[in-house]
């Protein structure tokens, strides 16, 4: 007898919400389908081989609203979003490509501003944006304006990044606070308006990872916790490995204004998303070193060895608290913040 309800049967915006529905249709859905040796691995970014060359390719689509936002805005945001998935593959970014989707009716000085300002990003960044496409479809078609972006970057040498690549007692660094963007995303939203100044932490950060990337084999595992937050991507990390990892709660940064926004509301901050941070795992012995040449770096002066590998459980993300007891981190299940990138 077949009990699944036609709801099932239906997408939700909490299938694109980064958690575990998303996670459940990209590999039962999507990676069933389109498997094969490169996709199978469900990198940031794809990496394979050309001559000599390591190559990272990858993609993106930005729906963010509103499509301005204290800190940035969704032509930065697509930017700097496709570099970092670039850059925590270990590659050094060099050629984008633009897709823009435009609501009729939308006011060409908004659109001019969103594409000087992805101008500007990538000129800072030493990408070039080096094709596109660009489609107006009727007004309620789509929300303003939707952008896609992909982006090429050839690998560093030596770098051999992967959850295989893990191993027991090696660290687990942030380079900074976690949830500025999903909170300043919610605080500018016309029905959600908090008293914060706080920006989205929007940038790229392909700098900041290229100065530590000479540690090489020492560093095993990168990404940048967009949708989904910390626990996402360290659950999506663990599964169905023989190690776990511990978070230590006293140890992982957030500002004062994100902590306030998650006790008003209920949140979890490890659920929240970020889009200008970049977690690593990184071998025991180097670890500290590593956080003080991230500090060197604006983006990164917040850094922190926030927890460690563990094989006490296995496939699970725990965090002592600061009570000194230790809780289970889920990966979030529904969507909490739709529209967030």
């Amino acid at each position: 007898m077949n009990t699944k309800s036609k709801s099932d049967e239906r997408i939700t915006l909490s299938h694109g919400a980064g958690g575990k529905l998303s996670f459940d249709l990209v590999n039962h859905l999507i990676k069933s389908n389109f498997k094969n040796e490169i996709l199978n691995r469900l990198e940031d970014a794809a990496v394979f081989s050309l001559g000599n060359r390591r190559i990272a390719f990858t993609t993106d689509s930005y729906v963010v609203k509103p499509i301005f936002f204290p800190g940035g805005n969704i032509g930065k945001l697509a930017v700097c979003g496709t570099i970092n998935d670039l850059a925590v593959m270990g590659a050094k970014p060099l050629f984008l490509s633009c897709s823009l989707i435009v609501e009729e009716g939308l006011d060409k000085t908004i659109l001019r501003k969103i594409i000087l300002s992805m101008k500007e990003t990538a000129r800072q960044a030493k990408v070039k944006i080096i094709t596109g496409d660009t489609k107006v479809v009727e007004k309620g078609g789509v929300d303003k304006l939707f952008i896609n972006t992909s982006g090429i970057g050839i690998i560093s040498k030596g770098m051999k990044l992967g959850r295989e690549e893990i191993r027991v007692e090696d660290k687990i660094i942030i380079s900074g606070t976690i949830g500025d963007h999903a909170t300043a995303i919610l605080s500018s939203r016309e029905n959600l308006k908090f008293a914060t100044k706080l920006k989205s932490d929007c940038a790229f950060l392909s700098d900041m990872i290229g100065s530590i990337l000479r540690f090489g084999n020492k560093i095993k595992f990168m990404r940048d916790p967009t949708r989904g937050g910390l626990s996402s991507v360290l659950n999506e990390m663990v599964s169905k490995q023989n190690f776990g990892a511990i978070l230590f709660e006293d140890k992982i940064p957030i500002k004062k204004e994100v902590r306030g926004f998650c006790e008003l509301l209920g949140y979890d901050p490890l659920h929240l998303a970020n889009e200008g941070k970049a977690l690593f795992v990184v071998s025991s012995d180097t670890a500290e070193k590593i956080v003080k040449i991230l500090r060197t770096n604006p983006k990164g002066e917040d850094a922190e060895i926030i927890g460690e590998i563990t094989d006490k459980f296995k496939g699970i993300v725990g965090l002592k608290t600061k009570f000194g007891g230790t809780r289970v981190v889920d990966m979030p299940l529904g969507e909490e913040f739709p529209r967030i990138c």
